[in-house]
């Protein structure tokens, strides 16, 4: 029998290569955040597949936080990144490091590159360093201050270190090349100074490496084969590289670029939301409308359905966008065998069947998930008041309305039938109460094979009922007009949430917890919310509708 041929993303083919050609033993990856805000949904495509390709090849995955910029981190943004990386399944075991361990290490390897007369001490400002870096189409001019002596460049950058400088009065820069046609390479500032405090090494130091310096070291102290990033830094690969052959790493890691992921219509950008975050547009970072990670898992999508989203968006070297109604169909496809049906009513009007004995409560067999025979059933109370969808009546409906009117009959799901005799409206016209009457011999699960109807509605027996908020969610943005207006800022939909004060559920709800998800029958999936959700008054959060105009491609 023929071995099946396996189809190997880009990535899994420089590795096999590397191994068959002897440059690793075993693979190393990393996942390497900047502590300055709350991770997305792209970041998980990163998790994912440098996780994923550790494990694929029996080698390790390090959490690595990139933390050379005092001035944007903070501890709440490091424990928020640990807690979305576990629960997204990528397990670093005991390797969870900082950047900042290293700074001794880092400032060494300044000190060897000086030494070696490549890198030099420059008292350029921001400004004169942009103006000399030149153009894409002209070299940049060499700084007056590089061409100084070992010894002063050493005394300058120990006083760097000592505090004697103020934030930008000296930077260290590589010496490289000022007319590469590669800016990166345009002796690049290497070291500023910052007397910033920082959230791991406090007031210690008060120079602090620049990232593109800082990061090829610390995979090459952690061991790191292959440094998988976004095609934003292919333009920096050379100074990567560069970097760890100057410092003398024996067994350089190699940095390797894919595509990012990006999902249409979505705010990803941290200075929007934490514009949104300190305007109070959004309840926080993890607001269920946002797709940060801590938002997704809120609003109610699971680890298996991001996982399953990022498998199906592909590792390639082409940018391109996703419609977000490809990650709604991972969520509903995960959870549609796995998740109980229940019945909810999100706008409940009265239904009162006048022929039932008044006080009787009775419970009814229904089934759990009809797709999935496994989750068992559960008993229904069922009595005399019900609550049903205010849609799901119409004094006057239109043709082909099935449901609930006047003189119509209809199943009530799990129950009976019951027929529409009357009904009651207050002084603005609304209908308060729906009178029917139930024919007893029609109770579903009996074998009744008398007249057919078309409709069945759900409903809640009064009596026995919760109430909970509900909320409905949709896009933050107004797709109709695109993420970001001509000034910049971003269109906002106004109907992006809308709260449900009284809703009533059955009583099988009743004990749910936080991050605890069900289907509400013809409602779609909702999730008991994480942070406002209280035993005595539930909360819970719609995570998707039940229709989808999603189709998933033909292979």
């Amino acid at each position: 029998m023929e071995k099946e041929t396996v189809s190997r993303n880009f990535i899994e083919q420089i590795i096999d290569k590397d191994i068959a050609e002897g440059k690793c033993e075993t693979v190393c990856t990393r996942f390497p955040p900047e502590p300055n805000g709350y991770l997305h949904i792209g970041h998980a495509k990163s998790i994912l597949l440098n996780y994923g390709l550790a494990k694929q090849y029996g080698g390790k995955f390090n959490l690595r936080f990139d933390d050379t910029n005092p001035t944007k981190e903070k501890t709440e943004f490091v424990e928020s990144i640990k807690a979305d990386v576990a629960w997204l399944g990528a397990d670093w075991e005991d390797r969870l490091f900082f950047a900042s361990d290293y700074f001794e290490q880092m400032y060494e390897a300044a000190v060897l590159l000086i030494k070696k007369g490549k890198a030099f001490v420059c008292d350029l400002s921001a400004d004169e360093i942009r103006a000399y870096r030149g153009t894409l189409t002209e070299p940049g001019r060499e700084s007056p201050w590089r061409d100084r002596s070992v010894e002063e460049n050493l005394r300058l950058f120990e006083e760097m270190r000592a505090g004697r400088y103020a934030d930008g009065e000296k930077v260290l820069r590589a010496k490289i090349d000022m007319a590469s046609p590669n800016m990166n390479m345009r002796d690049p500032v290497i070291y500023r100074v910052a007397h910033m405090s920082h959230h791991n090494t406090g007031d210690k130091w008060c120079v602090y490496p620049m990232y593109d310096f800082a990061h090829p070291i610390e995979d090459a102290i952690e061991g790191v084969t292959h440094s998988i990033c976004t095609l934003e830094f292919e333009d920096h690969r050379p100074l990567y590289d560069w970097v760890v052959r100057e410092v003398g790493y024996e067994k350089p890691p190699k940095q390797i670029e894919f595509a990012k992921l990006y999902l249409t219509n979505v705010v990803t950008g941290k200075r929007y939301i934490k514009k949104l975050v300190e305007e109070g547009i959004v309840d926080g970072w993890d607001d269920p409308r946002l797709v940060s990670i801590a938002a997704l898992k809120r609003r109610g999508f699971t680890p298996e359905s991001i996982q399953r989203f990022v498998e199906l968006c592909g590792i390639s070297k082409s940018q391109s966008s996703v419609d977000y109604a490809m990650l709604e169909y991972c969520i509903r496809e995960d959870l549609k065998l796995k998740r109980a049906r229940m019945m909810a009513v999100l706008d409940p009007v009265k239904l009162v069947i006048d022929n039932y004995p008044e006080g009787q409560v009775e419970y009814l067999d229904a089934d759990n998930n009809l797709e999935n025979p496994e989750l068992g059933t559960r008993k229904v109370p069922f009595g005399r008041e019900l609550y049903i969808e205010r849609e799901d009546f119409m004094e006057e409906p239109p043709r082909k309305y099935f449901r609930l009117f006047p003189g119509n009959e209809v199943r009530l799901m799990n129950a009976y039938f019951v027929k529409c005799v009357g009904f009651e409206k207050d002084a603005d016209g609304n209908v308060t109460v729906i009178h029917c009457t139930y024919n007893p011999e029609t109770k579903c699960g009996t074998g009744f094979e008398g007249r057919k109807v078309k409709g069945t509605i759900h409903w809640v027996a009064a009596s026995t009922a919760i109430k909970a908020q509900v909320r409905l969610y949709e896009n933050i943005i107004d797709e109709e007009k695109g993420v970001y207006n001509e000034d910049g800022s971003l269109n906002l939909n106004p109907n992006s949430l809308t709260v449900l004060e009284e809703c009533y559920l059955e009583p099988a709800l009743a004990g749910a917890k936080a991050y605890d998800s069900f289907q509400f029958v013809r409602q779609g999936y909702f999730c008991v919310d994480a942070r406002d959700s209280r035993p005595d008054a539930p909360v819970f959060n719609r995570i998707v509708s039940l229709k989808s105009s999603f189709k998933l491609p033909k292979a």
